[in-house]
């Protein structure tokens, strides 16, 4: 039977800090979605039109589920810190450092070469990776992720 003793515990605090941070960082790139959405809203003829439209489940889902991504990223980022008893901010930029190597660079390498995307975009995409992984490390350094400071 499998337990979940073996995952590493993390403050509630930090995890909801982290999802309300990399929601935060993702609003960037998340913006002309909702924004379109919010102009479509207000054209329409009534708030109960509005929210039985197609735009709006969409809308909701993405919301729904970029919560959902955060709160699990911040729980892997925060039990990393807490694995590798990371304590200093630049052990924490190492760490975000590693993440972002891991899950965004081949993803960019191959938006630069085989998807010949423009440079602009390529960039801001990595920049918000940037920030949603080193960004999001050092922030919960900052905060404190550990359950029990003095295990």
């Amino acid at each position: 039977m499998a337990t979940l003793h073996y995952l590493p515990p993390v403050k509630p605090s930090a995890i909801a800090l982290g999802a309300v941070f990399s929601n935060t960082a993702a609003l960037a790139v998340l913006a002309p979605v909702f924004g379109d959405t919010y102009h479509r809203a207000k054209r329409a003829d009534s708030a109960e039109e509005f929210i039985k439209s197609r735009e709006a489940a969409s809308a909701g889902m993405a919301w729904g589920s970029s919560i959902i991504g955060s709160c699990i990223q911040s729980y892997g980022v925060g039990a990393l810190i807490n694995t590798t008893g990371t304590l200093s901010y630049k052990g924490a930029a190492y760490l975000g450092s590693l993440i972002f190597m891991a899950s965004a660079a081949p993803g960019i390498i191959a938006q630069i070469t085989l998807e010949k995307r423009p440079a602009d975009q390529v960039g801001i995409g990595a920049l918000s990776k940037v920030i949603d992984s080193v960004g999001l490390a050092i922030f919960l350094t900052w905060w404190g992720t550990r359950t029990n400071p003095f295990d």
